[in-house]
């Protein structure tokens, strides 16, 4: 399979929600997934906890893995396969544009040239224009990720041809809001609408007559990882909430409080907590979902040989380290015993429910990583702090 390329905030997790997803429309074909999700190490049982997150890389790597192995672009959505290369092709004839607008007429015809179920429509309201999209196969629209899926794509290809931001009116959606609405805030960042006639993309008019900023040599360097860059959401420097996190996770192990994180970012508490409202979020919302994605993230990758995550201050054994006890046979690696006690046969019946032990991850439990990623509740009372 090709090398997956981490993503630069390598503690992005994304919802179990969208691993349904983008599994969807080979399920909707009745075709095995194992392949898919060994690929990408997920382990099949996350799937039946719908509070479980796997990392950028892991979904990243499931998106690859459903295009290479069908050789199809849009995986598995269409009665068509849009043949490995295809996306590439729309986003080549994008860039040759002069402005934007133009650059998306381009891409909904090569679109359209490359598979028959679904079009692109340009959409016109007051001072707003946008892009819709409308099924010619009503089968192909009863997926709700493939709605998702295209109007990311999309947008995400209009952002990086402006340089890498373009800011979106509103997203509407031509289906009732889904159980795991409350994760489209970072994918989608802007105001949405469910129960629309079509699904479709909005923009400033005037915003669409702004000039093409990338030419081939971008384009090919960007193609390297179109993937990662398209359906991985991103926490820039270009909002508030972005900049806190990028703060917060630079500043590891400490865990500056909020009057810290102000004056570091040249603002007060209240304008600080303002802005964050402004954007969806909350200042210790926001710490315990960078807590939990670096979680995720690192015992998902493991810890280099001498490198070590401790998690402490826990009432019980985490439900993650639950989950891979269950799930990895033979005695439990030494990476997860506790620090200061004798090597148990089972980590799980050596503490009572009140005691707090402090756990490592590490190299040495390589052979169970890739089951880590399990569900776990948040917010909850975890410390993430490097041990020497």
């Amino acid at each position: 399979m090709t090398q997956v390329r981490a993503p630069a905030d390598a503690a992005i997790t994304i919802s179990i929600a969208f691993v349904h997803g983008i599994l969807s429309g080979v399920r909707a074909r009745n075709e095995a997934i194992d392949d898919f999700l060994a690929d990408a190490g997920i382990a099949a049982a996350l799937l039946e906890q719908p509070s479980a997150r796997v990392t950028a890389e892991q979904f990243v790597a499931l998106f690859r893995s459903l295009t290479e192995r069908r050789n199809d672009d849009l995986l598995g959505f269409v009665s068509r396969p849009l043949r490995r290369g295809s996306i590439a092709m729309i986003f080549r004839a994008a860039t040759s544009a002069a402005t934007l607008g133009m650059a998306m007429r381009r891409a909904a015809h090569t679109f359209g040239l490359l598979q028959d179920d679904v079009a692109l429509v340009p959409l016109h309201d007051g001072p707003l224009s946008g892009w819709a999209l409308r099924f010619r196969d009503p089968g192909a629209g009863q997926l709700p990720f493939f709605h998702e899926l295209s109007l990311r794509v999309f947008w995400r290809l209009l952002a990086w041809l402006a340089g890498g931001r373009l800011p979106a009116a509103r997203f509407d959606f031509a289906f009732d809001a889904p159980a795991y609405a409350g994760s489209y805030g970072p994918v989608f960042t802007a105001p949405l609408r469910f129960r629309q006639p079509l699904s479709a993309m909005w923009f400033e008019a005037a915003v669409l007559k702004q000039p093409v900023r990338r030419d081939e040599t971008a384009l090919r360097e960007f193609l390297r990882d179109a993937q990662g860059q398209v359906i991985v959401p991103r926490h820039g420097a270009d909002s508030v909430t972005g900049r806190l996190r990028q703060h917060l996770q630079h500043g590891q192990p400490a865990w500056p409080g909020l009057a810290a994180c102000a004056a570091a970012l040249h603002m007060s508490t209240a304008t600080l907590q303002r802005r964050l409202a402004q954007e969806g979020t909350a200042f210790q919302q926001l710490k315990d979902e960078l807590r939990r994605d670096l979680a995720i993230s690192r015992l998902q990758t493991g810890q280099r040989a001498g490198d070590r995550l401790g998690f402490c201050r826990q009432p019980r054994l985490p439900a993650c380290l639950q989950a891979l006890d269950r799930q990895c046979p033979g005695p439990v690696p030494a990476a997860r015993q506790p620090l200061s006690a004798p090597v148990p046969t089972r980590v799980a019946q050596t503490r009572k429910a009140g005691d707090h032990p402090a756990f490592l991850v590490s190299a040495r439990a390589d052979q169970c990583r890739r089951s880590m990623i399990v569900a776990t509740p948040w917010p909850m009372p975890m410390h993430i702090v490097a041990r020497p």
